[in-house]
């Protein structure tokens, strides 16, 4: 913009320069601030006939932050909020195209400026769009306002802990976006079918859901009202899993919003994720899905469950860089682990899927497309987060029973959860205390043909080898022995390994010298002995 058409801008020319919104350059020479207030002293006039094409500019400005923090004003983000419809409850009579960019420009304000962000604690934005959303059912409010509603209050409550305290407690956010999911639910329910539409705005009030949540732990007991919100709020995700659609990419994003929302929902909650195996549902969200909707389980429809699994196993597959493994794997780990502690039939409808009977275990636990051999192969992942989670998935499946474990995964491959557990050296956790006491075990016929001949360590079947030993002398074992052991205390000394004992807590322990293992021998062979 030449010097001309600025100061027509400031001058108050507003057709002139109602097409023009690339303002970034002005940073550099000062006329950014000119601009700025210029713009909102013409949005305080109630006769100004280019609100929209202001809105607009002031939209494009506030993408860069170099003068807003010390320029933007209390007047200036009131207005806004005036404009958008969601200021003092006094009215609005701005147009909805008037509406929905003053929220665009008030989202970009608080995304970039820390002191907007500050000022929101104390302005009407909040109780402003909890109170519209509240008036959803009543007032016909389109798609465009709805959706930005959403946008910005998923802003203020991801950016300031204190206002998403502010709308959970204070002004029962959770309560009212669970009634707005129900609402846009009840809207596609003749069809059962979402359109791309009806998913934008359900996966935006889902990230709103997430950030009011988030503080949410298993260690609390929820109250009675929160446990009733909560089990409310997971009723509406269960039901949510029977919408179809045409766009699968939306329904992907659909699925990972949930997932990440169930990530800080109770455990106890979860038990409204399965339902009667009687219950009406209309065809899934995928019409191709060859269930119907209906995965039968001891009596349940345990379909959610099963699109859960087949979640992980799609991210499995798409997680193909370690550094993608947190991201995308975390989330679904932790909703499965939350689900199978939450009741049996859970935890035995996925350990049917991911912990089948075995039958062909001639390759080790971590190579394969199954689920299990995915899983195998997180347990030694650099990522921690991931091992242990893995590593907890797959221990409650086997009903925290450390031979069962070892069965499934191999003792190398859970080595790492035995160690951080006090369980090595076979000992037994207290965890196994609050699953029933029928096995669960029914080897197969291929199993039992080869059980006698499967590493234990390696967790698959090893031919036998010749014995190095054979045809050697006593003298000659002794001093391959002792030449061992100097080997392993010259590593030792160098810092290059450290040998361990397990002690009584069952975790390892370092020893001085490498002899002292010695002492673990009787105890061990005494172990052998009253196990065979």
């Amino acid at each position: 913009m030449d010097a001309e058409s600025l100061s027509c801008l400031l001058s108050g020319d507003y057709g002139r320069n109602g097409q023009v919104f690339n303002f970034t350059h002005f940073t550099s020479t000062g006329q950014w601030v000119l601009i700025w207030n210029k713009l909102f002293e013409y949005l305080a006039d109630p006769g100004m006939p280019c609100r929209v094409e202001c809105l607009m500019a002031v939209k494009v400005l506030a993408r860069d932050k170099t003068y807003l923090n010390e320029t933007v004003c209390v007047e200036q983000l009131d207005g806004l909020l005036q404009l958008a419809g969601i200021g003092t409850p006094d009215g609005c009579d701005a147009t909805e195209e008037v509406q929905v960019e003053a929220l665009k420009c008030l989202s970009n304000m608080i995304f970039q400026s820390t002191k907007c962000q500050e000022m929101c604690l104390s302005n009407a934005s909040t109780e402003g769009i909890i109170r519209r959303v509240k008036m959803y059912k009543e007032a016909p409010y389109g798609y465009d306002i709805k959706y930005f509603d959403m946008k910005l209050l998923f802003l203020l409550t991801a950016i300031n802990c204190d206002i998403r305290a502010k709308v959970r407690d204070q002004l029962h956010g959770l309560v009212y976006l669970v009634e707005t999911l129900d609402l846009f639910m009840s809207q596609a329910a003749t069809f059962k079918e979402f359109s791309d539409k009806d998913l934008d705005l359900i996966n935006e009030v889902l990230k709103v859901l997430f950030n009011l949540t988030v503080r949410a732990s298993d260690n609390l007991v929820p109250e009675e009202e929160e446990a009733t919100q909560f089990h409310r709020l997971v009723t509406v995700l269960h039901d949510l899993f029977f919408y179809r659609t045409l766009n699968r990419d939306k329904i992907v994003l659909l699925h990972s919003n949930i997932v990440n929302l169930l990530t800080s929902v109770p455990v106890s909650c979860y038990v409204e994720l399965v339902s009667s195996l009687h219950a009406k549902h209309d065809s899934p969200v995928d019409g191709g899905d060859p269930t119907g909707g209906t995965v039968p389980f001891e009596g349940k429809n345990v379909y959610v469950l099963h699109v859960l699994v087949e979640f992980l196993r799609k991210n499995f597959q798409k997680a193909e860089k370690k550094s993608d493994q947190y991201e995308m794997l975390s989330p679904i780990l932790t909703v499965l682990i939350k689900a199978i502690r939450a009741d049996g039939v859970h935890r035995r409808f996925v350990r049917s899927i991911v912990l089948p009977p075995l039958r062909d275990v001639r390759d080790r636990p971590e190579i394969g497309k199954e689920l299990r051999n995915y899983l195998c192969s997180l347990l030694t992942s650099p990522c921690t987060q991931i091992a242990d989670l893995s590593a907890e998935l797959l221990f409650v499946l086997c009903k925290e029973n450390v031979g069962r474990m070892i069965k499934y995964t191999g003792y190398g491959n859970a080595a790492g959860l035995f160690a951080n557990r006090g369980l090595l050296g076979g000992r037994t956790g207290n965890g196994g205390e609050q699953y029933s006491s029928d096995s669960e075990d029914s080897d197969t016929e291929e199993y039992k043909q080869i059980q006698h001949a499967i590493n234990p360590v390696i967790g698959c079947y090893e031919p036998p080898k010749p014995n190095p030993l054979e045809g050697m002398s006593e003298e000659q074992k002794e001093y391959e022995a002792m030449e061992l052991v100097k080997l392993m205390d010259k590593l030792q000394r160098q810092g290059l390994i450290q040998p361990c004992k397990i002690g009584e807590d069952g975790r390892p322990q370092p020893v001085d010298h490498i002899m002292e293992l010695q002492e673990e021998i009787p105890e061990q062979q005494r172990d052998h002995k009253r196990k065979t």
